[in-house]
């Protein structure tokens, strides 16, 4: 891939969709905490979508069906999908079953990404059939055709597909799903683009695996199919998986700071039509990164170039896209606006009569300037801190939780302790106190990139921020000090008669100094980021 020019207009090629930004997660089975922990940190990082790739013969994998199932139970708004499903091992009757009844447990967060199937060698070990090129491109059809009838609950009569491949005489129709699921297939070659055109809902190549060309021309063959297929070209969402690094300076495509990561982007979805991107990584800093500062650029991008330039009109079903070169323009400012980013406010609450540190005590950083605009990236940016907050927010909630069941005996003092564990106040340790820590550090990472790097660069891009850092590192000690006593009094309350008094005393000091400390956090912190970055 070649990197457009920044003062280059790109020629414009849009389907209609609008653009979201996902991970592609490796399902590691050697720590599964943290594959399911990367899942969780991709919602809480804002993300729209997590995939798993899916190669039920490889042992060192989860089960990537099990696995978005565990995930789609442990968030509440990303989208899942397998990236893609391995159709030779997935008989399409039962994979439309799975897929239908994940999606109405998860309320519609469930798309369907398939292939035709590769490693030949490894699907015929585990008893897969070996198909030719040819032969899993009409097999793929024919499961197309199975899923789509399975899903149609209302049809009358049973499911009936007498393929070459697949064989379903009469089986009972639904569930359907909750949503019209996406189907989205892997393809490259121009049968599997054209059978994209005809019957699919999405083209999911990854970029690595294509040459400069390959999406504009994939793209035609697609466009082409779907309108001899009596559809129109943005019935098909263009979806792009991704890979990269994150560098001070650039070094090449995807290689290189933030703001290169967006350009680049922005330009492919100007001018190939992508509209969801896909990052490959099991790196949370670069999670963290992606959908904190590429994907709110990206978007920016995007809206200000087609904002300043009116979409072409769409042509009829009939005739071929061919879209026309762009008059150049430049590119229009990104808007500013006050800062709206609201802190959440401590409400005064104390459930404890104890109390770890003086409130009154705590150093104020300097008054946000009143005549200063900020970008909907830098509001975005302020924002994230809030987000990050209210998932410990909500694992204290848990906590309280894991105790009254432990109260009402229907869990044991050692699996409410492992419960505890993977929670990220616990594994944060709070001893490096950063907000990138209380962000990245999901049940068992531990990197400090980050936490060596932000309060160092606030610290130095605002000295004024000192005394405030100072006093954040200190009672991130001391919160940590707190779950210790948690976790004794959960130990203590084994042995221990009265020991339920004991252990929720300690819960309530947790809430009373965490969301005392995060409210006070959020005061200080949410503008100067916003207005600093975050490194």
């Amino acid at each position: 891939m070649t990197t457009r020019r920044t003062d280059e207009r790109p020629v414009m090629t849009a389907y209609g969709h609008p653009l979201l930004f996902g991970s592609f997660i490796t399902p590691a089975n050697t720590d599964p905490a943290r594959t399911v922990g990367l899942a969780v940190l991709s919602e809480q990082a804002g993300l729209d979508l997590v995939t798993f790739q899916d190669h039920p013969y490889q042992p060192n994998f989860l089960d990537t069906w099990t696995l978005l199932s565990y995930v789609a139970a442990r968030t509440s708004t990303v989208h899942l999908s397998a990236n893609v499903t391995n159709l030779p091992l997935r008989p399409p009757a039962v994979l439309a079953r799975s897929v239908a009844s994940l999606d109405l447990l998860s309320g519609g967060r469930v798309e369907l990404g398939l292939g035709a199937g590769a490693f030949w060698d490894a699907i015929e070990a585990m008893g897969g059939r070996r198909l030719t090129g040819g032969q899993g491109v009409r097999a793929l059809e024919e499961a197309i055709d199975v899923i789509r009838q399975i899903w149609d609950a209302e049809a009358r009569g049973g499911v009936r597909v007498d393929g070459e491949f697949h064989r379903v005489l009469g089986a009972k129709r639904g569930p359907a799903p909750a949503h019209d699921v996406g189907i989205w297939l892997g393809a490259y070659k121009p049968r599997m683009l054209a059978l994209s055109g005809r019957r699919a809902d999405g083209w999911l190549p990854s970029l690595s695996y294509l040459q400069p060309g390959d999406l504009a021309a994939g793209n035609a063959i697609i466009d082409e199919a779907a309108q001899e297929a009596g559809r129109s070209p943005s019935q098909i969402r263009r979806l792009l998986n991704i890979n990269g690094r994150f560098a001070p300076v650039g070094r090449g495509a995807l290689h290189g700071p933030a703001e290169q990561w967006a350009e680049e982007l922005a330009d492919l979805a100007l001018s190939d039509g992508i509209s969801t991107f896909i990052l490959g990584s099991d790196d949370p800093d670069d999670l963290r990164r992606f959908a904190g500062e590429v994907a709110p650029a990206v978007r920016e991008l995007v809206a200000a170039e087609r904002t300043s330039t009116p979409a072409p009109a769409p042509a009829p079903v009939a005739a071929v896209v061919t879209p026309a070169a762009a008059v150049p323009a430049p590119r229009p400012a990104v808007a500013r606006a006050s800062f709206a980013v609201v802190p959440t406010p401590d409400d005064g609450t104390r459930r404890s009569s104890r109390q770890v540190w003086d409130e009154s005590t705590r150093p104020t950083g300097p008054a946000p300037d009143p005549e200063r605009a900020y970008t909907p990236h830098e509001q975005a940016s302020g924002r994230h801190l809030i987000d990050v907050h209210d998932g410990l927010r909500a694992e204290l909630a848990q906590i309280y939780g894991l105790i009254d069941q432990v109260a009402a005996g229907t869990m044991d003092v050692g699996a409410a302790r492992s419960h505890l564990n993977t929670m990220t106040m616990r594994q944060n340790k709070w001893t490096l106190g950063t907000y990138c820590e209380a962000y990245c550090r999901i049940v068992t990472t531990h990197h400090t990139l980050e936490d060596q790097s932000l309060f160092p660069h606030l610290r130095h891009a605002d000295p004024r921020l000192a005394p405030v850092i100072d006093r954040l590192e200190q009672e991130h000690h001391a919160i940590h000090d707190v779950l210790e006593g948690v976790d004794r009094a959960l130990v203590a309350f084994v042995d221990t008669p009265d020991g339920m008094a004991e252990l929720r005393a300690a819960v309530d000091l947790l809430s009373d100094t965490l969301l005392s400390h995060l409210a006070y956090e959020e005061r200080e912190l949410v503008e100067p980021i916003a207005r600093l970055g975050l490194y």
